[in-house]
């Protein structure tokens, strides 16, 4: 019976290194590429750096230098950090407004929330840009409102599913002690919110974060953030400066990277939490 789990164990175990070596050996090739020379990537895009194609750090210059990467992180972070701000504030107060408040309204906006997760994007975009450019939306503020209202359907979901799990009897002790409603929810609700808060926090940034088609649409090439930033390595008649778009893929990718490591344990738990509870 022992031999039996452990050949079991190792099996998994194989098979989870096995996928774990898919999952990341598209990072390792571009970062590997991120090293060589541009007219060696497409020769032998699977070979590593040598003597011949190795470059040092002009990819990572030469590319910072063309697509104006610092400010395109800043805008990018602005954006993320802002958009996911209001997302996790103004959704959790929805959420547990809907779960509080019983009524036909609050069931029928809870199923408006739900509905909004299947709707398409490529379905509103094009209405959806011209609304933003009619009513002065399109630029990096106003973006913001727009994500708001994309990413407020999962998020209520989340949100909702946890509040359900959250004993009334708390909010009723600090009602007795005094508190408001809105003292209430940011001062005992918020804090017991944390786990699904951070997973409803990591899963809009890397959404924001990765994002190339709604700011393409709204706020166009005025305001370049990373994404859209890398396309301008394109070059006359199709070509491409390979090296430098390797490089500053890897320089896009690390942050969020170490932002999804520090707080990977909370995702699984608080998308568990946020389903299955209630």
């Amino acid at each position: 019976m022992q031999q039996k789990a452990r050949i079991q164990n190792v099996v998994i175990f194989i098979i989870m290194l096995a996928l774990a070596v898919l999952f990341l050996s598209p990072i390792f090739i571009v970062l590997m590429n991120s090293f060589k020379g541009k007219f060696f990537i497409s020769d032998a895009p699977f070979k590593l750096p040598d003597s011949t194609t190795f470059v040092k750090l002009e990819n990572y210059t030469s590319g910072i230098e063309k697509t104006g990467f610092i400010n395109a992180f800043g805008l990018s972070l602005f954006i993320t950090v802002f958009s996911v701000g209001v997302i996790v504030l103004f959704t959790s107060m929805t959420a547990w407004y809907i779960t509080r408040v019983k009524g036909k309204f609050t069931n029928t906006l809870y199923y408006v929330f739900v509905f909004s997760m299947i709707v398409p994007f490529q379905m509103v975009m094009f209405t959806m840009s011209k609304v933003a450019n009619m009513t002065y939306i399109d630029n990096p503020i106003g973006i913001i409102l727009i994500y708001l209202g994309f990413g407020s359907g999962l998020s209520v979901f989340l949100f909702s599913g946890f509040v359900k799990s959250i004993p009334l009897e708390i909010e009723e002790a600090v009602m007795i002690d005094g508190c408001n409603p809105v003292q209430s929810f940011f001062k005992v609700v918020l804090p017991i919110l944390k786990p699904i808060a951070i997973t409803v926090a990591i899963l809009n940034v890397m959404w924001v974060w990765n994002d190339y088609l709604l700011p393409l649409l709204v706020i166009g090439s005025e305001w370049k953030t990373i994404p859209i930033a890398i396309q301008y390595l394109k070059g006359g008649y199709g070509s491409i400066d390979m090296g430098a778009m390797m490089a500053m893929l890897v320089l896009a990718i690390v942050p969020i990277v170490i932002f999804f490591l520090t707080c990977q344990k909370y995702i699984i738990e608080g998308v568990v939490a946020g389903a299955v509870k209630g």
